[in-house]
């Protein structure tokens, strides 16, 4: 239910707000593409940004809209435990399929710590729970050893988002873990690679804006097509690198504007792309066949 290719969505904004009828058909573009399961409110999803009210109405949204024809992965994660629990009790109640959840960032907790959170959150609510590994952003690793023994004594934690380019350490989470423990990729780079050590897919941005190719990744490799999977995976490697020039999501919102399919807007402290970055983005997404052709003279004269 949960392998495959989860495209780690963005959150629309228009003057401000967010725009649901954008959102509703992202999530749409995404099926029609073969998108596996989609992941609302995570770090793409601009989280931090959103009030309590939004992020529960992003998820509900997003629920509604997906009607059951992919798994919904709600981020519910915070630094606040108070809070990522009340996130994920309402995860649970408007029908999310799992849940997300992030180690708490900025208070740099200790292994133990990260242990009695994980476990707290996940005894507390019946609803499988994802971990979510990001050092580069929560300035503390959540250890392999501790995630085994997360996995070994809370049947609901069922897998992690390991957006960690430690490679070492993901081979040791699988070894540790075993094969029935999810292990995603959650670094565009490490897609291929965490697939041929055994993991069970991604969690990408480049998905927003490639979806069909994001997921035929997962579709090669699982299907054993070894070589064709690796020829995609250096195919897809220049706008993997174009979305990262500057903070995530900002070059995807950036790129899903120049496609016509949202308003750009980001919420402070992120700010729009700068020009010189812009002008690289769309170089190579005119190399994928994704900038609109200019209408030629002669068409606009009939």
């Amino acid at each position: 239910m949960f392998t495959g290719s989860i495209v780690a969505i963005v959150t629309p904004f228009r003057k401000g707000r967010v725009d649901e009828r954008a959102l509703g058909d992202l999530i749409e573009f995404q099926i029609a593409h073969g998108t596996h399961g989609m992941v609302p409110c995570g770090t793409t999803g601009e989280s931090a940004t959103l009030s309590h009210e939004e992020h529960e109405r992003v998820v509900s949204f997003t629920v509604e809209a997906v009607r059951r024809r992919v798994p919904v992965i709600a981020g519910t994660g915070t630094n606040n435990y108070a809070e990522t629990l009340r996130f994920t009790q309402v995860a649970k109640r408007i029908g999310a399929d799992a849940a997300l959840v992030v180690v708490p960032y900025y208070i740099r907790p200790t292994q133990e710590g990260l242990y009695r959170y994980f476990h707290s959150i996940a005894t507390a609510v019946d609803l499988p729970v994802f971990i979510y590994n990001i050092p580069g952003r929560t300035a503390v690793n959540l250890e392999a050893h501790t995630i085994a023994r997360l996995a070994r004594d809370c049947r609901n934690i069922i897998g992690v988002k390991e957006a960690n380019k430690d490679f070492e350490h993901i081979n040791r989470v699988i070894h540790l873990c075993g094969r029935n423990f999810l292990v995603y990729s959650g670094i565009e780079l490490l897609c291929f690679p965490v697939l041929a050590i055994g993991g069970a897919g991604h969690v990408s941005a480049t998905a927003n804006i490639l979806p069909r190719e994001v997921a035929r990744l997962y579709d090669l490799a699982a299907g054993g097509q070894w070589d064709a999977a690796r020829d995609l995976h250096y195919r897809l490697l220049p706008m993997n690198e174009a979305l990262f020039l500057e903070t995530n999501p900002v070059p995807a919102k950036t790129a899903l504007g120049l496609m016509g399919k949202i308003d750009p807007e980001v919420r402070l402290p992120l700010a729009p792309m700068a020009p010189e970055n812009i002008e690289r983005l769309k170089q190579v997404m005119a190399s994928y066949g994704l900038m609109p052709q200019p209408a030629r003279a002669s068409d606009a004269m009939r």
